[in-house]
């Protein structure tokens, strides 16, 4: 039943993207509205077979590569689901909805058997930090999408594709809030992490691959902000560390897992 829903919200996912690529070159009015509505059908797909992973395994879906793979796609599409009315955009519809589908597409290839949950993940904490990385991770996925227009839009000012899409001034205002909003939320990624670390290997910090990673990620991300606030970071320069920055957390997920094994190498 979780594949079936899982699939749907896909299948969903597809049709927006096809419809969301024509409407970037062709617009009209039913392919302008019916991607929303499609991604908002897939989200309820999605969170439908979240509900029944939960219901099959017992447990809430925090186990595995797999179950946090659903999980990251889930936090993005909502995440651009409250932002969306906030910036009118095809094109960032087009990338949201891409990514969405890689995501998904990777997770199909990862194993999915429900699994008890491991004694090092059967903690108070578990809950806390994956919720706060799903907000994070979502908010800078989206950010990233935010971008690659600005670095677009910047490129080709008189290309027609980029002519109608909001103004580099709006982008760089939105993709700074879209950071704003998922910084927060690194850092519980990180405080919780080390409290539950503490309890489970009896260390704050042992400087495992993924919490070094995790660590780098939030310096990329609180020098932005810093640099923002003090050196007038703006435009440009912020694009590229949302686009940077996005690279890294799918590093600290997914290369750090194959790449360099330690504590966390069940996820």
């Amino acid at each position: 039943m979780e594949t079936n829903l899982t699939g749907t919200a896909y299948i969903l996912l597809l049709i927006a993207f096809f419809l969301s690529l024509t409407s970037v070159y062709r617009p009209n009015k039913s392919n302008r509205l019916m991607p929303g509505w499609l991604i908002t059908a897939a989200f309820i797909f999605l969170t439908l077979s979240l509900i029944a992973r939960s219901l099959v395994a017992g447990r809430p879906p925090f186990a595995n590569m797999y179950e946090f793979t659903l999980l990251f796609a889930w936090g993005i599409l909502l995440f651009f689901m409250v932002i969306r009315g906030t910036v009118s955009s095809r094109l960032l519809t087009l990338l949201v909805l891409l990514l969405e589908l890689m995501i998904l597409s990777y997770s199909a290839l990862l194993p999915s058997e429900a699994m008890p949950l491991i004694p090092a993940l059967q903690s108070a904490w578990l809950a806390f930090h994956v919720l706060a990385a799903i907000i994070a991770y979502g908010a800078f996925g989206v950010s990233c999408c935010l971008g690659i227009i600005y670095l677009l839009k910047e490129r080709y000012p008189q290309k027609k594709l980029y002519i109608s899409l909001p103004s580099l001034d709006r982008l760089d205002d939105i993709l700074h809030r879209s950071v704003a909003v998922g910084f927060p939320f690194m850092t519980l990624v990180l405080i919780t992490g080390a409290v539950w670390a503490e309890e489970v290997w009896g260390s704050w910090w042992s400087w495992d691959p993924k919490e070094t990673w995790a660590l780098i990620t939030w310096l990329i991300y609180a020098s932005y902000l810093h640099a923002r606030k003090t050196r007038g970071w703006r435009g440009r320069k912020s694009a590229i560390v949302a686009v940077v920055g996005f690279l890294v957390v799918l590093f600290t997920l997914y290369g750090v897992s194959y790449l360099l094994p330690g504590n966390h190498s069940y996820i």
